[in-house]
Order: structure tokens, then sequence, then C-alpha cells
């Protein structure tokens, strides 16, 4: 095949981004990462730009993969990508395509007065950090190995989240009898999913006897296991969860001088948009 003459012209790296997980855990093949940790981020080409303000693209997740896959070629597998990981990407890809520079609009807590801000997401990249998961969870006997959530399985869980939230909303005017039912119903969805969620974290449990990694064997000891273990579990994985969360940011209220924080959350919808 003749070789495109204005290739040359073709998009270059426009920044370069260190994985806040450093790129470690990963299974091989998920990211051709460099000897010196530096990925290359390329801006968004104009199909780029039309796939993140496709609204079923972004509410299945393939807007966010197809991104990824061609902003950031080194990531060979956007589904596997951790969440410790996918914030500081997505970033990345919005500073290489629209400059560091974002607007936020922000309500002071003091004066309630709502005003523009400016945040440099290159600043923003500089602070995000990754639990730490190489340590395990001891209870009793117990050794809990703990991981992040890839993109597929976050995709999946808002996906069914989206569907309890309809499910709760059709209560609306029904009789007390079928709000009760459909009360019932979205409670154990509830219980399900929170379940499903943590073994879904859960890369193994040593025991005395032996290593188990089975999804199914989980779900099954998460239901059983004495409410004192499910609580630790729980609350050590949100803890590692808050650890990846991007930092509040400062700001100076415009109106009244307010110095105060807000957290800054990504919606790819707003944020691509």
């Amino acid at each position: 095949m003749t070789t495109n003459p204005l290739k040359q012209y073709f998009r270059r790296p426009a920044l370069y981004l260190k994985l806040p997980s450093g790129g470690n855990n990963y299974a091989p093949g998920v990211i051709d990462l460099p000897e010196n940790g530096d990925i290359p981020v390329y801006p968004m080409t104009a199909i780029d730009e039309i796939t993140a303000r496709t609204p079923d693209a972004l509410f299945n997740g393939t807007a966010v993969h197809d991104l990824m896959k061609s902003c950031v070629p080194a990531i060979k597998q956007p589904w596997s990508i951790y969440s410790t990981d996918l914030d500081a990407i997505l970033i990345a890809i919005k500073a290489a395509s629209k400059g560091s520079d974002l607007e936020i609009e922000s309500e002071c807590p003091e004066c309630k007065e709502t005003s523009k801000y400016g945040i440099n997401l290159s600043a923003l990249l500089l602070n995000l950090k990754s639990g730490d998961y190489t340590k395990e969870l001891n209870i009793d006997e117990l050794y809990i190995k703990i991981r992040p959530l890839v993109y597929k399985e976050m995709n999946q869980i808002n996906l069914e989240q989206f569907e309890l939230t309809k499910l709760i909303a059709s209560a609306e005017g029904k009789s007390d009898e079928d709000k009760a039912k459909i009360n019932q119903e979205a409670t154990k969805k509830v219980t399900d999913l929170t379940i499903d969620i943590l073994a879904q974290t859960m890369e193994y449990v040593k025991t005395p006897i032996g290593m188990v990694t089975e999804k199914e064997f989980f779900i099954d000891f998460l239901k059983n296991c004495d409410r004192n273990v499910f609580t630790k579990i729980r609350d050590y994985t949100t803890e590692l969860k808050e650890q990846t969360e991007m930092p509040a940011i400062p700001l100076t209220c415009v109106q009244c001088s307010h110095p105060y924080e807000t957290k800054f959350t990504l919606n790819v919808t707003d944020f691509f948009g």
C-alpha cells in the first residue's frame, strides 16, 4: 500500500500521562506501557468528538471505550482499565484536546452565590493518586485481596443502577400494595447489587486450607458471613475507593471572598460535550 503523503500532518501526542496506578497489576496485553511509564495521549479527532456526543454510545459505555482506544493507543483493552486510572485518562484526553484550562461552576457555601471558576487540568492530574491495593485485609484466619473494578464492570454497575432508579420511579402513583411490592423488589436488588460489587472487587481469599478465587463462592460467603465481617470488607473497599477519588479543589468566592473547597466530579456527558 502506498504511504499517505499526508501522514506527516496526522495528530501527534499532546501530553504524556503517568497513570495513578503506575500501570501496576494489569494483565498482559491491557496496556503497552513504556519503560518510563509515560503514556502518550493524543487529541480527539472529529469522529471522536461526534462519538463523545452520541447519547446511546455514552449510555452503554462504548463512547468512553472508543475515546480511550483512539486517543491513548497504548491502551489495548479499554474495558479492562482500572477505576483507579479512568478519571486520569479522561482528564488527560480532555487536556490534550481542549487545553488544560477548564471552567466550572460552584456555589459558595457562605453566600450561596454560584460563580464560574477556572481550574487547571494538568495540575489536577498531578494530584491524582491510587489507593494502595497491594495489601491484604486480614480478618481472623482470612486474608482478603481487594482489587479495583475495571471499566467494563463499572459500566455494567451503572446500567444496573439506572434500571434500579427506573424501578423505584415506577412506584409513583401506584397503590400502596403495589408500592410495597416495588419497594420490596428494589430493596432486594440493592442488596444483591451491593454484594455483587463487593464480590467483583475480591481478587482472592486465603484460608488456612487454601486459596479461593471463584466469584460465586465470594457471593455465597458475603451472603452468609457474620455481619461484622461483611462490614469490615465493605468499609475497607470504600476506604480504598476514597483514597483514589479526586482531591477537593480550593476556591475563593468571587462574590464574598470566602475560601472553601469543592469536589470536582467528572461527568462524561458534560465533560466532553
